[in-house]
């Protein structure tokens, strides 16, 4: 029989068995493996992928559902990835297609690089937001914010899940939950005996991403930053809404340099649910 072209091959659901090919797939259009994470996103959340007939995968991606289970009020999409002799073929298109259709009426939501904008738009998501991916080594410079943290206890996981559904807009307890086996660091703010914020550094080939992070105000927001970077050798990586101006200036300021943007993207919705105030970095883009 003849060989399916990846324009008609399958697309199927992803398992933890694929993610050595996910792994492969993401340094073959030279991003890093990523196995901690991609083995979060296929667990916590779906995946899909086109299998290649030669072996592993032409395509694949990630969805990470939020809300009640089986009534999902917002559905994000990440690890959109095409093999680079399959590139420029409608494979990503076809791929996309598909996850939206499956998606049916759960609004969405994902960050877009520059060179994937197009595609998005083209499908019909439009652009509501802008976060910046800091990245560097991590160096207190003057006085440190005021704001009490402290390692995150099992006793805190109830009201760390009410505040993150709160300020998320979202249940997220899939998520949440799995972070203190995920994170290296998992950390919350107080303030009168009152979580006010927490914050995750998890390991991502040599850095350590700070996220989620959500938080009052950008003082404690800085006091979480500062203390999870403070108990870490390597440099810090997150993505930071783009309207927290203030909270940019300061990780400049203590080495983090911007090195890339993303759109923030939208189907289905106008704007994103919750309180963009107090959500001030995601756990990774690619889950929104």
């Amino acid at each position: 029989m003849p060989t399916p072209s990846p324009a008609s091959a399958p697309i199927r659901r992803l398992t933890l068995r694929d993610l050595n090919a996910c792994a492969d797939l993401s340094e073959d259009r030279g991003w890093p493996r990523e196995e901690h994470k991609w083995g979060f996103l296929l667990t916590a959340g779906t995946g899909y992928g086109i299998d290649d007939p030669g072996g592993g995968l032409v395509a694949a991606c990630t969805v990470t559902e939020y809300g009640p289970h089986g009534r999902p009020s917002l559905a994000a999409i990440g690890m959109v990835l095409v093999a680079e002799r399959h590139a420029r073929q409608g494979v990503g298109r076809r791929l996309m297609r598909h996850v939206v259709s499956e998606l049916g009426t759960i609004p969405l939501t994902l960050h877009a690089t520059p060179y994937g904008r197009p595609l998005y738009e083209e499908l019909g998501f439009k652009v509501t937001g802008r976060a910046e991916m800091v990245r560097g080594r991590f160096t207190p410079v003057g006085p440190e914010p005021g704001i009490a943290t402290r390692a995150a206890t099992a006793e805190d996981l109830t009201s760390i899940l009410r505040l993150d559904e709160e300020v998320f807009g979202a249940d997220r307890t899939p998520i949440v939950t799995r972070l203190p086996a995920f994170a290296d660091q998992l950390r919350v703010a107080e303030e009168d005996g009152r979580i006010i914020g927490y914050a995750a550094a998890w390991p991502n080939m040599d850095t350590h991403v700070v996220g989620p992070l959500i938080a009052r105000d950008t003082e404690t927001a800085k006091a979480l930053i500062g203390s999870l970077g403070a108990r870490t050798d390597r440099p810090l990586r997150t993505d930071i809404d783009a309207r927290h101006e203030e909270l940019l200036a300061w990780v400049r300021e203590r080495g983090l340099a911007v090195v890339a943007p993303n759109a923030v993207m939208t189907y289905g919705i106008t704007e994103l649910p919750g309180d963009w105030n107090r959500r001030f970095a995601p756990l990774t883009v690619a889950a929104g």
